[in-house]
């Protein structure tokens, strides 16, 4: 595994929550001369050392508060970041981005160093500079507590059931008890527990999307959207391509979920298909365990040996890992929901965080966020400017979701159980077909949400009931639990704390199946070109990453309806 590079420019002893320390770095680099390409070069690498040192810095800070949500030093200690640092950084950086592309040797460095590296940073810099105002600042900052606001609230939810205490997350494996009444009363206490505060959070969110209108209206952008588009470097796709996406996701998509919900309501054996009926095993047969609960290490190890399966390289890559420096898996009080991959930039070090509960999900986050940290590792292996070792996010996900369905195979290291192996790859592959769907609805409302400035709360709730209608199962029965319809949107982090990164995901997906797809024919190539693609870092187009991996950039009907259908076939060729 990688380790730091020594630093050449920033002081050992550098604190970064110090901003008269910080500072004097930042003003010495924009004091700096850049005229020639050789200046350039040194002063890029310069920057990009400081970057990483403060970008870990914020990154470990974000990272304790995910961990420990209620722990009010660690929280004192993201705050300061920023409210007291962050904000100092940005309008520097500004002016760092335009002192490179102003500098009279930026036309002679692409030459010396590789076009297509210069030509993405300065392409990536330019949209910054264009987007960049001041006064959004202190707007960003206060999104910024907005979501710890958010994060701490969903943290502290809690239930009481059968005598124990659990967070929302250690509720989810009584979704898939056989005993329907355990299911209902469990999807009920959850339920209610959220509710319980959906006031709060929709006051939250009110208070983020009205925060995001004035800094789209601040950047002299028509809305949000407009806004989002630029600053994740849209350049390759617009929103009109995310609605024929929907559309196809609809045509192709929604009858295939529909089918298979039709599909478990009769061999259930249930009149009607409830909310709390979508997890369990069809058959009656024990929730799926593939790992102890209390044993997350059990799964590392696992996890370990099926990436050695699929590639010894990658066994041993991962087996580096360790907890504490670069694990947090298991759920528990005052830890943020979710699961992440956190690249930490000077360390050269990936950090997975995640809420293990026994479930197969967990197997497959931590393949997914092994992919994560795999093309982390390489990029960064190859690219020494941090500015570059980030691709854009579709490609990000093709590299974790890839990582899904290449493991998939070789599910019986925690299954020995070859029907228990087969029922974990058909909950996989079930759940990239309902994902579409999923990834539609949390797209198209928020093409909504921010293309409707003002909106009220009232208002967004018709508007989430339409698109919910329009791409969820018209099979499962909400009848009595409309409010929990109507909030169903509250539990997705990606509203509060990413606006508009979730299409990526389902463009990912199609480039991840093709993956798959290639995988099956000649393993050795497709993981060459894997690896290769990755190690490209951001240094290239998302067409171009796309290529070098051996598959389309394209989220069309043509694309997504073959693809779809070799994951029925394989559906079809599994048990039920």
């Amino acid at each position: 595994m990688m380790t730091a590079t020594p630093r050449a420019f920033a002081p050992n002893d550098l604190d970064c929550a110090d901003w008269p320390q910080l500072e004097p770095l930042y003003l010495a680099l924009l004091d700096r001369e850049v005229s020639t390409a050789e200046q350039l070069e040194a002063w890029l690498m310069d920057y990009s050392e400081l970057t990483a040192i403060v970008g870990e810095y914020g990154s470990r800070r974000n990272i304790d508060l995910a961990c420990h949500t209620n722990d009010e030093k660690i929280k004192a200690a993201y705050l300061h970041f920023i409210e007291a640092i962050s904000p100092k950084i940005k309008p520097l950086t500004d002016q760092l981005q335009r002192k490179y592309l102003d500098s009279p040797a930026l036309p002679s460095l692409a030459p010396r160093l590789g076009p297509e590296r210069f030509e993405m940073l300065t392409r990536d810099w330019r949209n910054d500079v264009e987007l960049f105002r001041e006064a959004n600042i202190p707007l960003q900052t206060q999104l910024a507590k907005l979501n710890t606001d958010y994060d701490s609230l969903i943290g502290s939810m809690l239930v009481s059931y059968d005598g124990k205490e659990y967070t929302l997350q250690q509720l989810g494996r009584f979704l898939e008890d056989a005993d329907r009444s355990v299911r209902q009363e469990t999807w009920q206490l959850a339920t209610s527990r959220r509710l319980a505060d959906r006031e709060a959070i929709d006051d939250i969110f009110t208070q983020m999307t009205r925060l995001r209108e004035q800094i789209a209206i601040n950047a002299d952008l028509p809305d949000y959207r407009a806004y989002g588009f630029k600053a994740m470097a849209r350049f390759d796709y617009t929103p009109e391509d995310c609605g024929d996406f929907a559309d196809a996701i609809e045509a192709v998509c929604v009858p295939a979920l529909e089918k298979l919900d039709r599909e478990r309501r009769a061999t259930l054996g249930v009149s009607e298909l409830r909310p709390w009926d979508a997890s369990v095993d069809v058959k009656g047969r024990p929730p799926l365990s593939p790992f102890d609960k209390d044993n997350v290490a059990e799964m590392v190890e696992k996890v370990t040996t099926i990436f050695g399966r699929v590639s010894p390289t990658l066994g041993e890559e991962f087996s580096a890992l360790t907890f504490g420096r670069n694990l947090d898996l298991e759920s528990r009080k005052g830890k943020r929901a979710g699961g992440f991959q956190s690249s930490l930039l000077e360390s050269k070090q990936p950090f997975i965080f995640m809420n293990a509960a026994g479930l197969q999900r967990d197997v497959e986050t931590m393949l997914h966020e092994g992919g994560h940290a795999f093309h982390f590792l390489w990029a960064s292996q190859a690219e020494p400017l941090v500015f570059l070792q980030h691709a854009p996010i579709e490609f990000c996900e093709v590299a974790s979701m890839s990582m899904e369905l290449l493991g998939d195979p070789y599910l019986d290291e925690f299954y020995p159980d070859t029907a228990d192996a087969n029922r974990a790859r058909r909950v996989h592959l079930e759940g990239i077909v309902r994902f579409f769907p999923w990834m539609a609805t949390i797209d198209m409302f928020q093409h909504w949400l921010y293309t409707h400035a003002g909106h009220t709360q009232q208002q967004r709730e018709a508007a989430w009931l339409e698109v919910f209608g329009r791409f969820g199962s018209s099979v499962i029965d909400w009848s009595g639990h409309e409010p929990a319809r109507a909030a169903r949107w509250h539990a997705q982090l990606h509203l509060f704390h990413h606006p508009f990164y979730y299409v990526e995901y389902g463009i990912a997906q199609l480039g991840a199946l093709q993956l798959w797809q290639n995988y099956r024919k000649d393993p050795r190539k497709t993981l060459e070109q894997y690896r290769a693609a990755l190690a490209l870092g951001g240094t290239r187009p998302l067409p171009a990453l796309f290529g070098a991996a051996g598959i389309r950039f394209d989220f069309t009907r043509a694309t997504l309806e073959p693809l779809i259908q070799a994951v029925l076939e394989d559906l079809d060729a599994l048990p039920a």
